[in-house]
């Protein structure tokens, strides 16, 4: 399938992952041939206790790596806190701001996330920040009302195509098994790409790559990354077994 914007793949290993599971990245990028590099970007997002050893295990790799979330502050008395600046030293590109479990069970709101992603772009990391609805908005029929609501509220003013990334990740479908149809996804990023364009104007909106997420497996990759306006994935378990995060990474080449 023909793109006019370079997918990327991004591996969200959550709080998963000791000093021994770096051998999964490993495998990764030996599994990773010229081709699959020519045509989409990898990144792996691990605990931040690992950012550093895995960034410099995967140097001249091609793949990247990210944080899975940053403080708005950008230094300061706030113990546990993470600053962008830290990630970026430890051999960060990308960190993941408004994660929907930061949303709901950290009670960050879309100001919250919007302070992150803008420390994130002042630290010279590429935000993705992740945006979905709850099964009852769905059921509901706000669905697209909500997420774009979220977008309004997180992505910073002065954002251009090159600085961020936009995660749909439909709440109820994270870690269960379920996915939206095609359809729904379709309705959804042709969505959040208008709403970008309304925020950003629709020459920077056309160029930001918009990652579907959600229970993202081998299986159902290639239909999910068809789909209109998708150019990646954000991938949660999948991206802990090698050969499922290379398989998904082919379904966008």
């Amino acid at each position: 399938m023909a793109r006019s914007i370079r997918p990327l793949v991004a591996g969200n290993w959550k709080m998963n992952g000791l000093k021994s599971e770096l051998a999964i990245a490993g495998a990764v990028a030996t599994g990773c041939d010229a081709a699959l590099r020519q045509a989409v970007d990898l990144a792996i997002c691990p605990p931040a206790t690992l950012l550093a050893a895995l960034s410099d295990s995967l140097a001249g790799t091609g793949i990247a790596t990210g944080g899975q979330d940053c403080s708005r502050e950008a230094s300061g008395a706030f113990t546990g806190e993470i600053a962008a600046a830290m990630l970026a030293d430890a051999g960060a590109r990308y960190v993941i701001v408004g994660h929907s479990e930061r949303r709901t069970l950290h009670g960050e709101d879309d100001a919250t996330v919007r302070a992150k992603a803008e420390a994130a772009v002042a630290a010279q990391l590429v935000p993705i920040i992740c945006v979905g609805e709850t099964r009852a908005e769905r059921e509901a029929g706000r669905a697209v009302a909500v997420v774009c609501g979220q977008l309004a509220g997180s992505v910073p003013a002065a954002s251009g195509a090159a600085s961020l990334v936009v995660a749909y990740e439909p709440v109820w479908a994270i870690g269960t098994g379920l996915t939206p149809t095609a359809g729904d996804v379709a309705e959804m990023h042709v969505a959040i790409r208008a709403e970008l364009g309304r925020l950003l104007g629709q020459e920077a909106a056309s160029g930001v790559r918009l990652l579907y997420g959600g229970s993202v497996k081998p299986g159902n990759a290639a239909e999910l990354m068809s789909v209109r306006d998708v150019d990646g994935a954000l991938v949660g378990g999948a991206s802990l077994v090698a050969a499922d995060f290379l398989a998904i990474a082919r379904a966008c080449a």
